[in-house]
């Protein structure tokens, strides 16, 4: 797999594709993508990291895999292109987002979050088409596990922000003492109900970054 990612963080995840893990999941990967189809497209399958470089990480939203429908992965988590429908979890965050903060975002790609410093990163990189989590446990994990180690213990003044009982298994990786740590439950129509609304992570989030001397993020379309 030709790993093609910002400088800033191959400085810090270089190692982990020295380890054996990596030789096999990137033999796995490549096997997946030849054989059938396969999300998201091979040239974004690091875009989180490309958009978002260590240095300008403010904010973490962190999701569990790919969404596994043609022409919905773009390698930012929750994030869709212009043009294809919305995901029910995506018009769960545009809702919560309305009601928290006031604004009526319509736009799917979340590009310009990215481009802000929200680090929007999937704990598994990829998957096949239409069988969600079919690409977990082969050594993705490790990968992400290791950048969210490495922000946690190299930067200040973070947001984590774990939606669901997935994310939340990684509240193990991050330093609450340094960072502010913001859980509720998934924006998947399942779950949103019993705790995502009303959990106002979108000014929460900004109120913390202000009081720390950062600039908020411009949660709307621009």
């Amino acid at each position: 797999m030709d790993v093609r990612i910002d400088a800033s963080w191959k400085a810090r995840l270089g190692g982990e594709f020295a380890q054996p893990y990596w030789e096999r999941l990137a033999a796995f990967v490549k096997e997946e993508y030849a054989a059938g189809p396969c999300f998201p497209p091979g040239k974004y399958i690091f875009r989180a990291f490309d958009l978002t470089p260590f240095e300008q990480v403010k904010v973490v939203i962190l999701g569990q895999d790919p969404y596994h429908t043609p022409g919905a992965a773009m390698g930012l988590c929750f994030s869709i292109p212009e043009g294809t429908p919305p995901q029910p979890s995506l018009q769960n965050i545009f809702k919560e987002l309305h009601s928290d903060v006031g604004v009526a975002r319509t736009r799917t790609d979340l590009s310009d979050w990215a481009e802000q410093g929200v680090f929007l990163l999937n704990s598994v990189l990829t998957v096949r088409a239409g069988a969600a989590g079919s690409h977990a446990a082969k050594g993705w994990e490790k990968l992400t596990d290791s950048a969210i180690g490495h922000l946690s213990a190299e930067r200040e003044h973070l947001v984590f922000i774990l939606w669901g009982g997935y994310a939340q298994a990684k509240r193990s990786l991050i330093d609450p003492g340094k960072h502010l740590v913001l859980v509720a439950p998934h924006p998947s129509p399942l779950s949103a109900s019993k705790g995502f609304f009303g959990s106002k992570p979108f000014s929460l989030t900004n109120a913390y970054l202000q009081a720390h001397g950062q600039a908020p993020i411009a949660w709307g379309d621009g």
